[in-house]
């Protein structure tokens, strides 16, 4: 695949929930080709060994445009994940109540099925072909949940200084903190595309700060892996993320037409 430097005018406000929770509407036994990511030709999968987990395991695989096997690209390689583990969260994929939900402010990341969004970061433009949102020192993801910008990536001048009053999320990590590279280079998770007040706000993957810290939800892992995963993703091929724990992979990988773990490596 070429890769292309893609840059994307940082209009804000920019909607972290681009994808209509009307396609989660069904029930989880509904034929694969009525999924809403049958038309994926990449994922990126994450698994842990339970809801309570803080480790995880990131592989990539992709398959044809007509369908077909999904094939693991590169090694298996390992992410950090909320300091709470993970839950249940509103994506591509039904309502499932056989574990704990996701909530504001829980530490746990979603689990589910998710579409993927921009990439960000510190620099002007980054190797990927997904649209990219360049950070600035008045960028904010808005976690605030009575805010009308609730789960939005905003900035300041647009928006008002006092419209990002009581954000944690600031998306220059560096420029609060030197050094803090966490926000450098990552990409969006389209958890709770609705924004729905209190569900869940601002769910990226990003690097981490050190191989062994806990996140607040998001997914992180190493600066090589990140960029290897960005110079991969094509919105062409409809990427989609997926977190499950050990148990519910196994229990949706056919339902959910995951790629087998007979494929793992």
């Amino acid at each position: 695949m070429s890769l292309s430097m893609r840059r994307i005018p940082f209009l804000l406000p920019v909607m972290l929930g681009a994808v209509a929770l009307s396609a989660c509407a069904g029930t989880a036994n509904r034929s694969a080709t009525q999924l809403p990511w049958s038309n994926a030709q990449q994922m990126v999968v994450v698994t842990s060994s339970d809801w309570n987990d803080v480790h995880g395991t990131l592989r990539r695989f992709e398959r044809g445009d007509n369908g077909g096997g999904w094939r693991q690209v590169g090694a298996a390689q390992p992410v950090m994940l909320g300091r709470s583990g993970i839950g249940w969260g509103i994506g591509l994929h039904p309502a499932q109540n056989n574990g704990p939900q996701k909530r504001e402010g829980d530490g746990r990341n979603p689990a589910g099925v998710f579409a993927i969004g921009p990439a960000f970061g510190y620099a002007a433009n980054a190797q990927t072909a997904l649209d990219y949102l360049p950070m600035q020192a008045t960028s904010w993801c808005m976690d605030v949940s009575d805010s009308p910008l609730y789960n939005q990536i905003v900035d300041s001048r647009a928006v008002g200084e006092k419209a990002v009053e009581g954000s944690s999320e600031r998306m220059r990590l560096d420029l609060q903190t030197a050094g803090d590279d966490r926000y450098k280079i990552g990409f969006v998770i389209q958890h709770n595309p609705r924004n729905v007040s209190g569900m869940g706000s601002c769910i990226f993957a990003h690097l981490w700060g050190n191989p062994d810290k806990t996140t607040a939800g998001c997914t992180a892992m190493n600066e090589p892996v990140m960029r290897e995963a960005l110079a991969w993703l094509s919105p062409a091929a409809h990427p989609v993320f997926v977190q499950l724990t050990d148990a519910d992979y196994n229990a949706r990988q056919a339902s959910w037409q995951l790629p087998a773990r007979a494929g793992f490596r």
